[in-house]
């Protein structure tokens, strides 16, 4: 929070980069091409050699990094697709709504338009579990990347936006329930002193909570039959590694709880923080202090970890420097939940070439 002060007052009387605008704007600039033919374009233009090296010329965007590929499928349109925007505006039509417990998904701008997977798994893990599925028909973005280069002004409205469309949930009484912690959080800590006194804004930092949050909540009431055996098999061993802003707000403890539920073997590292920090590892001048900080004790971890070992890593910044760094996939907590709903035994996979940026 000091450092968004802080670059506020800064760019008030300085030039801001091209570099950190276009960081600040990338959810908008992620709707304009995921789910485009612009997607493949654009994924296959940040695969070329002589173009990253370009793009660290004017920019400084490091070149060796892989980037985040666009969605050919965005999750808004694979949801659209199967099940249909669902508002709720009012408290009467809320009533209405069938189904005797319905969740608001909270599809963040990097799951939803770069890695839609980890979305559709938390679909079907809740709807296995008996819950309906929403999400709101209004776009609703929780400003975190204009929040890290100090565009409040513009997070301010951001948030009344995503607060107008997300209070009739949260004042019916829906769970709003989100994969990425950094975003989810977002609602439940900046959202407050970004509106400060506004009653809609506390009501929908009560009703959200990160997936594992629910999921764990749900745990401990005995609200969730017990998971089909896993076979002959047992389900696996786990090596957490939990985000920043999760362990820092909320913990771990969460995650733990619904993946042992499941029938995996957790080991929760202490490994501090992955190193990538949002766009900071991407940023050529940052990018050894981003690989020093992985190397510390997260990669040598994952790398030491068996290979049946699953990775497990709520962040998407996370997941990407750990895939990165060394190679390994690591997944969301949803798709190991709704793995083990399935489909017993989840089994490590290698990351596409579009997840991996291609490199």
């Amino acid at each position: 929070k000091m450092k968004t002060e802080w670059l506020n007052h800064y760019w008030s009387d300085h030039r801001e980069p091209l570099r950190s605008r276009l960081f600040a704007h990338q959810p908008q600039i992620a709707r304009r091409i995921a789910g485009t033919p612009l997607a493949d374009v654009v994924n296959w233009l940040s695969r070329r050699p002589l173009l990253r090296r370009m793009g660290e010329a004017l920019l400084g965007i490091d070149a060796e990094r892989s980037l985040p590929p666009f969605a050919r499928e965005t999750f808004r349109q694979w949801f659209d697709d199967r099940h249909g925007p669902a508002p709720l505006r009012t408290q009467a039509a809320a009533e209405r709504a069938d189904g005797p417990s319905r969740v608001v998904l909270f599809a963040d701008t990097f799951n939803g338009y770069h890695t839609p997977a980890p979305l559709q798994a938390a679909v079907t893990f809740l709807q296995a579990t008996g819950h309906g599925v929403e999400i709101p028909e209004q776009q609703t973005c929780c400003g975190r990347t204009l929040l890290s280069k100090g565009h409040i002004s513009e997070a301010r409205d951001r948030a009344l936006r995503t607060v107008e469309a997300l209070y009739p949930y949260a004042d019916a009484g829906r769970p709003i329930v989100g994969l990425e912690p950094s975003c989810i959080l977002t609602l439940t800590d900046e959202f407050l002193d970004l509106l400060p006194g506004d009653p809609r804004a506390e009501t929908v930092a009560e009703a959200a909570c990160t997936f594992d949050t629910f999921v764990a909540r749900q745990v401990e009431r005995g609200e969730l039959n017990d998971p089909p055996p896993a076979g002959e098999d047992e389900r696996g061993d786990v090596l957490l590694h939990g985000h920043c802003h999760q362990d820092a707000l909320v913990g771990t403890a969460d995650t733990v709880t619904a993946l042992e539920w499941a029938g995996y073997g957790v080991d929760a590292l202490d490994a501090g923080c992955c190193g990538m920090a949002g766009a900071f590892g991407y940023e050529s001048e940052h990018v050894p202090i981003s690989k020093t900080m992985a190397e510390d004790r997260l990669a040598p971890a994952v790398r030491g970890a068996p290979t049946q070992t699953l990775i497990a890593a709520p962040g998407f910044s996370c997941r990407s420097q750990i895939h990165d760094v060394t190679g390994r996939t690591a997944h969301h907590p949803a798709e190991l939940l709704a793995a083990a709903l399935s489909s017993g035994p989840v089994r490590p996979a290698a990351a596409p070439d579009a997840a991996a940026g291609g490199r």
